[in-house]
């Protein structure tokens, strides 16, 4: 039987080194590889190039990279609730590519699928568009758009098996499944680790080819960006 299970988080991240580029899953706060993060703040790697949706907050997610200063360069969608982050875009001490939500998605399931380069209305006649080629299909212009190319993918699920088999659930699929297998190794940390043939192959949602490595993570704090009451 294949197993794609390491020890811990330590076992998972070796190789990783400094200038890597790194995918990084997640939605806003939701379904973020809170391990593997806490691992490369651990590591110290610098000058790393992060693609993911969002750049987490001031003291969580990527925003505790950004605190080190050990991001160069972050590749987002939306990045609104960093104060760190607006600082050091507005310095000049990180570089910053913004791109729209479902082009950010489907780079990374064009480099899941093998696929080099796309054409995506979305952009096309903003800034989004400069020094890219443009063509005409069905009388509507669009963007040529490149697959990402990253050396890590850091997933997290909520369940597993030991051959890299993941369900994932809610906004954690935001992002998440796009990102396995769209880079060199995908790591994946899991709420729950289970047997190679224990989950309902039904309810899977990413296969065990699309994953290198997969560890049981630990302490999931699960922070909510903008908790909201209401009066009852």
């Amino acid at each position: 039987m294949i197993t794609k299970t390491v020890t811990n988080v330590e076992e998972a991240c070796k190789g990783v080194q400094d200038s890597m580029t790194f995918m990084l899953g997640g939605f806003g706060l939701s379904g973020i590889p809170e391990n593997a993060i806490a691992q490369l703040v651990k590591l110290n790697v610098k000058n790393l190039t992060c693609i993911s949706n969002n750049a987490g907050v001031d003291d969580f997610g990527l925003g505790l990279l950004l605190q080190k200063k050990q991001i160069k360069k972050m590749i987002s969608s939306y990045v609104g609730e960093n104060a760190e982050f607006e600082r050091q875009m507005l310095s000049g001490e990180l570089e910053v590519e913004l791109i729209p939500q479902g082009t950010l998605a489907a780079r990374c399931q064009a480099a899941q699928n093998g696929i080099p380069a796309f054409y995506t209305p979305a952009g096309y006649g903003t800034e989004v568009a400069e020094g890219k080629e443009t063509r005409e299909f069905n009388g509507k212009m669009h963007l040529l758009e490149y697959a990402f190319k990253a050396d890590f993918a850091f997933v997290k699920a909520w369940k597993g098996d030991t051959a890299g088999n993941l369900i994932f659930k809610g906004t954690a699929r935001n992002f998440n499944p796009n990102m396995c297998g769209a880079a060199k190794i995908t790591i994946a940390e899991v709420e729950e680790l289970v047997p190679a043939g224990e989950l309902d192959p039904n309810q899977i949602h990413i296969p065990g080819i699309f994953v290198q490595r997969i560890f049981q993570g630990k302490t999931y704090e699960k922070r909510i960006e903008q908790r909201t009451v209401r009066d009852c």
